[in-house]
């Protein structure tokens, strides 16, 4: 997790769906990162901070928002 304001000129923000709550992260020139935020100030990284840096609000909006995630995580507790 770090905040946005240590990675200013570096991201840009979209979402997958006009009405999600979630916005992806892009790293530009980088791939692979997989970065969400919830309110454009903190960026959690999925592979390291899923599911134990989002608090249970922001996982079960991410979990809805994205099955396919919380399928491929669902292991992790």
């Amino acid at each position: 997790m770090i905040m946005v304001k240590d990675e200013t000129g570096r991201i840009e923000f979209y979402k997958e769906n006009e009405d999600d709550k979630i916005w992806w992260v892009d790293y530009i020139d980088q791939t692979g990162l997989h970065a969400v935020s919830f309110d454009k100030k903190k960026i959690l990284f999925l592979f390291e901070d899923y599911p134990h840096n989002f608090t249970p609000e922001e996982k079960a909006l991410f979990d809805k928002e994205n099955p396919y995630w919380a399928n491929f995580f669902h292991k992790r507790k």
